[in-house]
């Protein structure tokens, strides 16, 4: 049984698949099956990947016949027989010694289910400020504890960067068909069940940015579904269904409450709006008042959810809740 099984879902990718199979073909660690799972591709990706599989046995080449990428997903899963899964895109790129690391990585640290890796963003020319920004988040955010604490804001971890246990993706059900992000929808799902997850700090994939990128025009990558999805877990997370009634909400701004109404209509009730608008602090907003971050420094420890996107806010705000003594994970979160 080979130790690694990649899992390779593929659609009409013939201009990019011949590089990413190259890139495959030249990794250090030679030990694994290629699940090679076309999705009804008009466009020779099929023929290519059938003309690789006759030349290299590693690879298997699977149809999905049209029914979508996670059906795809889910085709490979039920066929992988390697113990590890490290998942791959047809347009992105391997670094030669991923396989090796990561596999490696999981040998010496048995508890950790899951392990990613960071990412560079290619072609330079097509990276935007934001997207940019996104990555240099997610490429600080390491350790299992970095992780699990910053799981609310967005998905931490590239879908074509991570290797996981099998057997714990197929404890929690594998992947899940619906209108939201199916892989950070597993990420939540492997968190909620106690999966710790870490990355490596070597930069391992090349992440194509592309015009055509899924998440830029699937309706299950839009904000609203990012809401539902996140505020659908922290409904059920435990730091919160113990602090029903010590809800505050950082942030008072129109858009702010629209995110995080998903959550509210699920039961929970806030007992004030914190916001550093003096406009704002002193009025009431649904009969709860909104109120200066000093008026913390007042009350018994309440919990607290940082719905603040700006990036270099949300660091100013983790620190003055530090200064109170709240601890990030324990007593606060941010959100995404």
């Amino acid at each position: 049984m080979p130790a690694i099984s990649i899992l390779l879902p593929c659609k009409n990718a013939a201009a990019t698949l011949g590089e990413c199979l190259d890139s495959i073909a030249s990794q250090t660690w030679d030990d694994y099956e290629l699940l090679l799972v076309d999705d009804a591709s008009s466009d020779g990706s099929r023929a290519l990947a059938a003309e690789r599989a006759a030349r290299d046995r590693r690879i298997r080449l699977l149809v999905n016949s049209g029914r979508g990428l996670v059906a795809a997903l889910n085709q490979g899963l039920v066929q992988a027989r390697g113990e590890l899964v490290a998942r791959m895109d047809a347009d992105d790129r391997m670094h030669p010694e991923r396989l090796a690391l990561q596999a490696e990585f999981l040998r010496r640290q048995p508890h950790i289910g899951l392990v990613g890796c960071r990412v560079r963003l290619f072609p330079a020319e097509l990276v935007q400020t934001g997207y940019r920004e996104y990555v240099r988040w997610q490429n600080r955010c390491l350790s299992p504890g970095q992780i699990a604490d910053h799981i609310y804001l967005e998905s931490p971890l590239p879908h074509p960067s991570v290797m996981f246990r099998r057997r714990w993706v197929e404890r929690v059900g594998g992947y899940r068909d619906g209108p939201f992000p199916e892989d950070y929808e597993l990420w939540l799902r492997l968190h909620a069940a106690g999966c710790p997850m870490a990355k490596l700090p070597q930069v391992l994939l090349d992440w194509r940015e592309s015009p055509e990128r899924t998440s830029r025009r699937d309706p299950r990558y839009t904000r609203e579904a990012f809401d539902r999805l996140r505020a659908e877990y922290l409904a059920r997370d435990p730091r919160l269904l113990g602090r029903r009634g010590d809800l505050v909400i950082w942030g008072a701004g129109r858009k702010t409450r629209k995110r995080c109404r998903q959550l509210l209509e699920r039961g929970f009730a806030v007992q004030a709006w914190v916001d550093i608008d003096p406009r704002k602090i002193g009025n009431r907003l649904q009969g709860v008042p909104v109120v200066s971050p000093d008026w913390l420094r007042r009350r018994p420890r309440l919990f607290v959810l940082c719905y603040v996107s700006n990036h270099g806010a949300r660091e100013l705000i983790g620190r003055e809740l530090h200064a109170m003594g709240y601890r990030r994970g324990r007593d606060y979160l941010a959100v995404g």
